[in-house]
């Protein structure tokens, strides 16, 4: 500030009375994390510059011997003081009060308005109006002093303010302005002092405001070099042809916080109605916040290449392990820029990007088979969440898929290989779920299968007990579970080697099958000969209607499922032991009814679970091998 004799009077202004109110808003409530405030002075910065390329264009003088545009943090460690320069547009007295008085002139119940409005409406854009971010700087100064000189005027100005009630403006003296643009002056509170340290600036100045339009550059302290941090460039809007890719993998690196390369890349530009461009990666190793409860995405927003957020739902969650961002021009935004407002124009670009990603990756798939193969061994558990989460693109998803299955002798298969290779008479595709790939290959259910050269797909994950019963289907082939219902293999023919597994049942075994429903009661739905089975006793499976067993167990765990429905024990009754137990005679009831219940025991083993009392099962195991002793 000038001190010259002749210098007027700084004018006072007083805030609204609520003032006090109105900035404890925008302190504690609009923002979340008080490194934002240099964000938001970058962004106006840069917003400034590029006011002055667009009015240099028909006023070239307005540049005069300073024509390429820049932002300078000047650190003053031993004042604890931080300063944010441009040369861009400047403002004059009467904009400096405007846009510095905008908000605070306005009081807390009209600013809520706005807000408000601009929730409701895509017109409503508070974004590069000045004093809406400029109000951050007070969560970190306890005053704050403004001096701005607008290009081509030859006055500059001083605006002043504690944030507690009132401001000043007066005249600054021309010598200590900035020949054009604004300097902002924040003396940073005690607790703020950490904001003097370089490598804190640098490393905020990177991650938020790396590539804004506006090349920064840092003066460690007074008298010292301007050092260059962010050259004004940003990668995304450069053409394909000039980006190498390590200049890709440093980019994925620095935007996705790890040190891997990135599995694909993908990079494009949309026209037309809506223009955005994305930059995204599919990561090459799995993140540590992959299985987040919260699946929240990791797609960094930006509009003019200005850091907006990395909490906007720009992909759907089934593809939150894409790392990337979108720049948009034009995207409607609430005052904080951390909250973004719904709109349809934000719709299309979850739609635009969601679609190239989900195309790039069939490309992948196609031309790079054992690349993808990795991609979907990462993220496959997590792609496979759209197939019930976005019927829009579930057939998209589904050809992506990739399994493990009886046939594919531990390799995978997709469901385009698995039509291909669909038996005389089969109408579905066959699956069983369960937690454990080794206990779903040597499931008993999967016996007549085997034995029809019949294809199953093995689904360990968690999610494949939800998206299989989402109704959905291949090709028009449904998918059926091998574990529930009847598995109607009747009209699939066995292999030749398999010929005498179809054996018709004896009458003696249709009545031991009828005695062991009998004494099971209620502990089952039915009991009935099973197709399915060739080399094991028995088997459990869920009823037509019911659910399928590895669900209910899911569901159950969760707390979701009061009850249980019954389950359906098939037996085999071609297997030795059967054969034997049918062949008892009315004298050996007491055996027989042990033996129901130690079939139905060992089913549930069979199934990964306990015997439904083990005290029991404990006796008459015993009285079972007590006979079997001389």
């Amino acid at each position: 500030m000038t001190t010259a004799d002749t210098t007027p009077a700084p004018e006072n202004h007083t805030f609204e009375a609520d003032v006090a109110k109105l900035l404890h808003l925008m302190v504690h409530s609009v923002y979340s994390d008080k490194d934002v405030f240099l964000r938001e002075l970058i962004s106006n910065a840069a917003d400034a510059c590029e006011k002055l390329r667009y009015e240099a264009i028909s006023h070239p003088a307005l540049l005069g011997d300073d024509p390429k545009a820049r932002i300078t943090l000047l650190i003053n460690a031993d004042n604890r003081r931080l300063t944010v320069e441009d040369n861009g547009i400047g403002m004059s007295r009467d904009e400096m009060i405007e846009a510095l008085g905008t908000i605070a002139r306005s009081g807390t119940r009209a600013f809520m308005d706005r807000i408000q409005a601009a929730q409701g409406g895509e017109g409503a854009q508070l974004i590069g109006q000045f004093g809406v971010g400029f109000y951050s700087a007070f969560m970190v100064a306890d005053r704050v002093d403004v001096v701005s000189r607008r290009a081509g005027s030859d006055e500059a100005t001083i605006w002043s303010s504690d944030g507690k009630g009132s401001y000043t403006v007066a005249p600054a003296a021309v010598d200590e302005a900035p020949a054009r643009g604004t300097r902002v002056i924040l003396h940073l509170m005690e607790d703020a002092a950490s904001y003097t340290e370089r490598y804190r600036l640098e490393r905020i100045v990177k991650e938020q405001s790396g590539h804004v339009p506006v090349p920064i550059s840092l003066v460690e302290k007074p008298g010292a070099e301007p050092q260059e941090v962010a050259d004004g460039a940003a990668l995304w809007v450069k053409p394909r042809s000039e980006i190498t890719p390590e200049d890709y993998t440093d980019f994925y690196r620095s935007v996705a916080g790890q040190f891997d390369e990135p599995a694909l890349t993908v990079h494009f530009r949309a026209e037309g109605r809506h223009e955005y461009t994305a930059l995204a990666f599919v990561p090459g190793s799995t993140p540590f916040d992959l299985f987040d409860p919260d699946r929240h995405g990791r797609m960094k927003l930006y509009v003019k290449r200005v850091f907006i957020t990395d909490e906007a739902e720009l992909l759907p969650r089934y593809l939150r392990f894409v790392r990337g961002l979108v720049d948009s021009a034009d995207l409607p935004l609430n005052v904080s820029r951390e909250m973004i407002q719904e709109s349809p124009l934000l719709a299309a670009i979850k739609k635009g990007v969601t679609s190239r990603v989900l195309s790039e990756l069939e490309k992948l798939a196609q031309n790079e088979p054992q690349a993808y193969t990795k991609v979907w061994e990462i993220f496959g558990p997590v792609l496979k969440e759209g197939l019930y989460e976005d019927f829009e693109r579930r057939s998209t998803l589904l050809g992506l898929g990739r399994f493990k299955t009886t046939a594919s002798g531990g390799g995978w298969r997709s469901l385009k290989d698995y039509v291909g290779s669909l038996k005389e008479n089969q109408t579905a595709i066959y699956y069983v779920t369960g937690t454990d790939l080794a206990r779903l290959e040597t499931s008993p259910q999967l016996e007549g299968f085997r034995a029809r050269g019949i294809e199953v797909l093995l689904l360990p994950d968690a999610v494949d007990s939800f998206w299989v019963t989402a109704g959905v289907d291949y090709e028009g082939k449904p998918f059926k579970s091998v574990t529930q219902g009847g598995a109607d293999l009747a009209q699939i023919p066995l292999l030749e080697a398999q010929e005498n597994a179809g054996a018709p049942a004896t009458e003696a075994m249709t009545g031991f099958i009828q005695s062991v429903k009998a004494t099971l009661g209620e502990a089952v739905a039915d009991v009935r000969a099973s197709e399915r089975l060739t080399e094991s006793a028995v088997c459990l499976v869920a009823p037509e209607t019911g659910m399928d067993r590895q669900l209910e167990r899911l569901l159950a765990r969760a707390g979701q499922l009061t009850s249980a429905a019954k389950p359906v024990l098939e037996i085999n009754p071609r297997h030795d032991l059967v054969v034997a137990l049918a062949n008892l005679g009315e004298d050996q009831q007491s055996l027989r009814e042990d033996a129901a219940h130690l079939l139905l025991d060992e089913a549930r083993i069979l199934d990964g679970e306990l015997p439904a009392d083990a005290k029991a099962f404990s006796q008459r195991l015993a009285r079972v091998m007590r006979r079997c002793v001389p």
